[in-house]
């Protein structure tokens, strides 16, 4: 297996611009890399409050052995509850800084019982939560063919979606498709050439697991609510790792850090517009050479970072 190493860490933790006493929301636990970094940033009166959609991270040692700290709170939640654990907590608009970190996890990919890595033969589940929803199978068992060409195409910006597609409707109805290495194989099997440096299946399984998990959804939504919390001058760091993640996460920087209306020629003074809710702080950051040597995943990460008015 893979060590989970942690992406941007420095910069993340550099980012965030921590206040010794100031409370702190990572929404992507993991292996608890940034969370630990943050703890060790903060004094008594600090609090640090994390996230996961995934059961094997709120379960891991890493999550036992920061549960011990008094300063840190652990939830088994996704995005969607962002706002309510924080208002649980009496914490809305006093939030001094959030961290997303997007995406699958190295734990997730190199654990071939989740379903996620084409790379070893598991079931073919790809759940965050491995609790709730249809799993990679199930969906591969109910989707039409014309839905599933669109979920390649947008999601995986997949070229042969088409082909792929028809040839899981057709491959189902002798016998569903149950195992990753066999859908790697009907893929591989669908299309005309392969890249030089990527498997044939990467696209596709990025598509299938972007779309059960409805990952995009869940960003936009959690943006929204991580905008809200955030007391002023918070920051919210975000860390993409692909274009589809990143182009959500750029324009929602931007269009919060506009103002809500265009006055266009209409006789409306400057100080009557209304501001969105962030500032854009600096351009976007990427692993430097030395993170990239250590860690590959790190070359597709593009952190970007809002604060609050």
């Amino acid at each position: 297996m893979t060590a989970h190493q942690t992406v941007l860490y420095e910069e993340a933790l550099e980012q965030l611009n921590i206040k010794p006493d100031g409370i702190y929301l990572d929404c992507t636990f993991g292996r608890g890399g940034h969370s630990s970094g943050i703890l060790k940033a903060l004094n008594s009166a600090g609090r640090l409050l994390a996230l996961d959609r995934d059961m094997d991270a709120i379960a891991s040692n890493e999550a036992k052995r920061l549960l011990e700290d008094s300063r840190f709170s652990l939830h088994h939640a996704s995005f969607l509850e962002l706002s309510a654990i924080i208002e649980q907590q009496g914490y809305k608009r006093k939030v001094d800084g959030i961290l997303m970190d997007l995406g699958v996890s190295s734990p997730q990919l190199d654990n071939a019982e989740r379903g996620f890595s084409f790379l070893r033969d598991g079931p073919l589940d790809m759940r965050m939560d491995s609790n709730h929803g249809l799993s990679a199978a199930e969906y591969l068992e109910r989707v039409d063919e014309k839905e599933l060409v669109r979920v390649l195409f947008e999601y995986g910006e997949e070229r042969f979606a088409r082909r792929i597609a028809n040839a899981v409707i057709s491959q189902r109805q002798q016998q569903p498709v149950q195992t990753t290495l066999q859908l790697a194989k009907l893929i591989e099997n669908s299309v005309p050439f392969r890249d030089k440096h990527k498997h044939p299946a990467t696209r596709s399984f990025q598509a299938i697991r972007i779309e059960i998990n409805q990952e995009l959804e869940q960003i936009k939504i959690g943006l929204k609510q991580a905008a809200d919390v955030l007391a002023p001058s918070g920051r919210l760091v975000v860390i993409a790792f692909h274009s589809l993640e990143d182009r959500i996460v750029k324009r929602f920087i931007r269009d919060q850090a506009g103002p809500k209306i265009n006055p266009g020629k209409l006789p409306i003074k400057e100080q009557d517009i209304e501001q969105g809710q962030l500032r854009k702080i600096g351009k976007s950051i990427r692993a430097q050479q030395q993170e990239l040597q250590q860690n590959p995943r790190a070359r597709s990460a593009v952190m970007r970072v809002g604060e609050k008015r």
